[in-house]
């Protein structure tokens, strides 16, 4: 089956949002084809499926750093309203509520690059372990070569005490 929506398309507009992956109302209205406010209606007459952990409404903080990252042109840009975020669940939920054919299938996608997030995710883990326990078995082994420069080093201050050279004075 053809993607309805390029994977890379959607994982650009996945943003971190206090501690969790995220997606923008306006975004996923684009990438379902409808409009923003459609979405916001949709979720206000649904809203005892978005308990917060499924969305939030970002505070004017969120919102201008958003706009100082240029992650989007200007605050306008949300048609004067905070924006709402949905966490991976929320856009699961948004779904049932959203009933065309397109949206169903843009879910579907959004679906597989949370997944392909998560496994990079738990992947560069599981590579930051590696590399940790890399260090420590490295770290150990310079120790000891540095050990063995700095007693050579003390040995030849204590070697430069003697004078060198030829004494005259026998």
């Amino acid at each position: 089956m053809k993607e309805v929506v390029p994977l890379d398309t959607i994982e650009s507009r996945i943003l971190y949002i206090r501690g969790q992956k995220v997606m923008l109302g306006k975004d996923l209205a684009e990438l379902y084809g409808v409009e923003t406010r459609v979405l916001n209606q949709s979720v206000k007459r649904n809203m005892k499926r978005f308990p917060k952990d499924f969305m939030f409404q970002l505070d004017e903080t969120e919102t201008e750093k958003l706009v100082s990252q240029n992650v989007m042109p200007h605050k306008k840009y949300f048609g004067g309203s905070q924006p709402y975020a949905f966490t991976e669940q929320g856009i699961a939920m948004l779904s049932g509520i959203l009933n065309s054919d397109r949206a169903i299938n843009v879910n579907v996608e959004i679906m597989r690059a949370f997944v392909r997030i998560r496994k990079m995710l738990i992947s560069n883990a599981s590579l930051a372990r590696k590399v940790k326990a890399l260090e420590k078995k490295y770290d150990e082994q310079f120790r000891v070569v540095f050990e063995a420069i700095y007693s050579l080093m003390d040995a030849s201050e204590k070697k430069t005490n003697k004078k060198i050279g030829f004494n005259r004075e026998r």
